[in-house]
């Protein structure tokens, strides 16, 4: 599952996306939903179609630059997405969702108050919290011994070859900006330079980039420790409790990913639909079980068992220092080109 830069990078991409074409938009009873990989559970989809009627024509990425091509591509017309918070927030500024229509979605209200004014969509008037979660460290404590409770502590060179971390520019950065006492969205061309010779000396310690499935490495041996989705984590920790997550003491991000509409969406009825559906606490549990991320819904929340809630990695203990991402515009593109740059020199 997860996460990138921005609009300024993924329009670059776009007109490349567009010749490539895509499949039809879906038809009056259908929907086409373009969401992350590994985050809604198909039998959630099946049962709303034997339900409503509605086929989901259900399309993955793997970052938000990717949807975001996808999307200003033109080539396919969707109905709902499933963006980051500070995305939502680009998206809404350029006028690129529809508004909901709150009368359709009566099951708003379970939607717990912390996930509420928030900065970029303060009245949620076109997006509903779908998941949120952390970005933290997982350690197979079997394997390492030494405490790893920050970045410093994963990018050492005992570690060589035996890191796994996210494929995700915007979070490297900000994991570099937390270690010299930035707050993550100073985002800008001074702050990137000043943090470049750090993340050089991290890249070439890590064997393996993965946005899609960073507990699979894990999982398989292939490392030992990294950075990763806490969801993610969750189902590590439900393996085996060897695996054990870390916020990181400098300060982590919370990300909360949401279901909204494009402007100009073909089947806006079905999109409502569909949002509403998960809304309920019975389905939205079912999402909770299969990816335990942390869940917006606290009508859902209480039907989780309490050894479910006691996960660290989905509900994390504590008062932890948590920031969630502003749209940065133009910067997101010297952050993408920073990244690139140093992950090619790395070897990477």
């Amino acid at each position: 599952m997860r996460r990138m830069t921005c609009i300024a990078v993924a329009a670059a991409m776009a007109a490349t996306l567009l010749l490539a074409g895509g499949r039809p938009a879906g038809a009056a009873e259908s929907i086409n939903l373009f969401g992350w990989s590994e985050y809604i559970p198909q039998s959630v989809i099946d049962d709303f179609t034997k339900e409503t009627g509605i086929e989901v024509n259900y399309e993955m990425y793997a970052s938000n630059e990717e949807m975001l091509a996808k999307l200003f591509s033109g080539a396919t017309k969707y109905d709902l997405i499933q963006p980051s918070e500070y995305v939502i927030e680009a998206l809404t500024k350029e006028g690129k969702l529809e508004k909901l229509d709150v009368v359709e979605l009566p099951n708003l209200k379970n939607i717990g108050p912390e996930f509420r004014g928030l900065p970029h969509d303060p009245k949620l008037e076109y997006s509903v919290p779908y998941m949120s979660g952390t970005v933290g460290i997982v350690v197979n404590t079997e394997k390492v011994k030494d405490p790893v409770t920050g970045y410093r502590d994963v990018f050492q060179e005992k570690y060589k070859g035996r890191i796994v971390i996210l494929d995700d520019p915007l979070e490297i950065v900000t994991w570099a900006l937390h270690t010299e006492g930035l707050p993550p969205n100073a985002v800008n061309k001074e702050n990137v330079e000043k943090v470049k010779p750090m993340i050089a000396t991290w890249l070439p310690l890590v064997k393996v980039y993965d946005s899609d499935s960073p507990k699979t490495a894990l999982l398989n041996g292939d490392v030992d420790l990294g950075i990763v989705w806490s969801g993610e984590a969750a189902l590590l920790y439900n393996e085996n409790k060897k695996f054990q997550y870390t916020l990181p003491k400098e300060g982590a991000h919370r990300f909360i990913d949401n279901l909204a509409i494009p402007k100009g969406a073909p089947n806006k009825t079905g999109a409502h639909k569909f949002i509403n559906y998960v809304l309920r606490p019975e389905v939205s549990v079912k999402i909770s079980k299969e990816f335990p991320y942390t869940n917006p819904n606290v009508e859902a929340r209480k039907l989780l068992t309490p050894e479910e809630r006691a996960n660290p990695a989905s509900y994390p203990p504590g008062n932890p220092k948590l920031d969630t991402f502003r749209d940065i515009g133009e910067n997101a593109v010297l952050v993408d080109k920073a990244i690139t740059d140093l992950k090619a020199k790395s070897g990477a």
